[in-house]
């Protein structure tokens, strides 16, 4: 990598100790400075990693040494920060959601294009290797036509884990609930797969937790642009928690993921990779990843997305993951929140700026 990246922090809950942990095994990268807004959390933080702490935002987006602003803040609270980082002139990297409105996700993709600075959002699935291959035996026509792409997200959340935070399980602040919060990565990775949605019909209900405004189950039914179907269903009400499983399926091949392993790899015509594909990925390597214990997710994915981030900036390309690709996912989950408080089926694109609570 040509240049040295300082990375600021804004927001330094749990989810910027996995960042703060990717960042680390990056050459030429490195954390220069955090904020919160709860200056005990950022004080934390700061001695933890060995970087500046600031009292006010503003101050931090001036400090030259930071090259590039990672926004970990609550899902309903990326837009402020993203946009005036982008007005500062500072890359940005938004944790998932990209936001967790339209309006929102489109005011901080219009601040990067005005500013000319890239954003990229953190959906670090699509960098798991499995994934890669299943993606680019897609693009390969290896499945002929596509007929079904279903994605389970079948997790476990205690009621705890909700208590713990004020803003977890509200409309204002987490925007949604299993889909919104825990399912988004495979939403974002069944229509990368599967190409755009047309139209949804959803169910949600609230059934395992108290004291939550936003669905802990859901079953969307999905018409894909191309004329396949598929299923999504997210649940953090499913005990003990399941890993996530993306099935994709057409008229020459199946393939089945879970978690980052490979349950089924089968093509109509064989290649000569095809049984290093399986031996590869069918080793059960890919742990619990977060079915459970939130905190039991590894940090190589968004290692891997910094990587890449840091690389578009570096030779002018763009992100495999940019703002308009976050957007798609949380355009689906609010046409299947739509759906599920209507009773109706709902196509995209959506009109307006569908907020929900």
């Amino acid at each position: 990598m040509a240049q040295k990246f300082g990375f600021g922090i804004v927001g330094c809950g749990m989810i910027a100790n996995f960042h703060s942990q990717a960042i680390a095994h990056i050459k030429g990268a490195k954390i220069v400075a955090c904020f919160d807004s709860f200056p005990a959390s950022a004080e934390r933080f700061a001695a933890a990693n060995g970087c500046r702490q600031y009292v006010k935002l503003e101050d931090m987006l001036k400090d030259p040494a930071v090259d590039v602003i990672t926004i970990c803040t609550p899902s309903g609270a990326h837009g402020d920060p993203a946009v005036k980082a982008c007005n500062a002139g500072k890359h940005v990297v938004v944790e998932k959601p990209l936001e967790i409105t339209l309006a929102k996700c489109d005011a901080i993709i219009n601040a990067a294009a005005k500013n000319r600075v890239k954003i990229c959002t953190i959906m670090p699935s699509r960098f798991s290797p499995a994934n890669v291959a299943l993606k680019q035996a897609i693009d390969a026509g290896r499945f002929g036509r596509l007929t079904l792409g279903d994605s389970y997200v079948k997790w476990w959340r205690t009621q705890q884990y909700y208590d713990s935070g004020g803003w977890r399980g509200t409309w204002a602040l987490d925007g949604g609930g299993a889909y919104m919060n825990q399912a988004i990565h495979n939403v974002d990775l069944i229509q990368w797969f599967m190409g755009d949605v047309a139209e949804v019909t959803g169910f949600t209900d609230t059934l395992a937790h108290e004291r939550i405004e936003v669905e802990d189950v859901g079953v969307a039914a999905i018409r894909f642009k191309s004329g396949a179907l598929g299923v999504i269903e997210a649940s953090t009400s499913a005990f003990p928690g399941m890993l996530k499983k993306t099935e994709i399926h057409g008229t020459q091949g199946t393939v089945i993921v879970e978690q980052d392993d490979v349950l089924l790899w089968k093509f109509e015509k064989e290649s000569k990779k095809d049984e290093a594909i399986r031996l590869r990925f069918t080793q059960k390597v890919g742990g619990g990843g977060g079915a459970s214990d939130p905190k039991a997710i590894s940090y190589t994915g968004h290692m891997e997305q910094l990587k890449d981030f840091l690389k578009a900036i570096d030779t002018g390309r763009q992100p495999l993951v940019t703002g308009e690709e976050g957007r798609k996912s949380v355009e689906i989950i609010l046409a299947i929140y739509k759906s599920a408080k209507t009773g109706k089926t709902v196509k995209l694109p959506l009109k307006g700026d569908t907020k929900f609570g």
